[in-house]
């Protein structure tokens, strides 16, 4: 799985032209689900987003996670996270996880995200036209893929 996480100040998306679901500070996570990801690796990862420390403390270094403070999550599922872009102009998506797949994959990963004791997990919905806003604070933003996990 990859996940672009952006510390923000405020965030939200909007879903099919609807209400919009809105975060004050905390994360804006971008799931992508590969075709060979497990569901076993989403407890690990969503523990980890949480708990990232990549909020100021009182010395302004990064060591205060989003749990640690209160903050929100917008979680928001991307398959485009997965474009392979080695050839021509228009990016493949081959390698992006197939529906079965993906949505359970991102399912999970806002059950788990529930469990880490955030202020609210708010979330857009898997396979539907969104519109996210956000105001990235920092900026900071952090690459989490679970491949490199098992490189050495």
């Amino acid at each position: 799985m990859r996940t672009v996480i952006q510390r923000v100040s405020s965030a939200s998306v909007v879903v099919n032209g609807g209400q919009p679901r809105a975060i004050g500070p905390g994360l804006v996570i971008l799931l992508g689900v590969g075709e060979n990801d497990s569901p076993a690796l989403v407890p690990k990862l969503a523990e980890k987003c949480a708990h990232l420390r990549i909020f100021s403390d009182e010395e302004g270094k990064l060591n205060r996670s989003a749990v640690e403070l209160g903050y929100s999550a917008l979680v928001i599922s991307n398959f485009t996270l997965y474009s392979d872009t080695r050839k021509g102009k228009r990016p493949s998506f081959s390698h992006a996880a197939k529906g079965e797949l993906a949505q359970g994959c991102y399912q999970l990963f806002l059950e788990e995200m529930e469990k880490q004791g955030l202020k609210q997990v708010a979330h857009g919905e898997f396979g539907a036209d969104m519109q996210v806003s956000l105001c990235n604070d920092g900026p900071v933003t952090i690459i989490i893929d679970t491949d490199d996990w098992s490189k050495k």
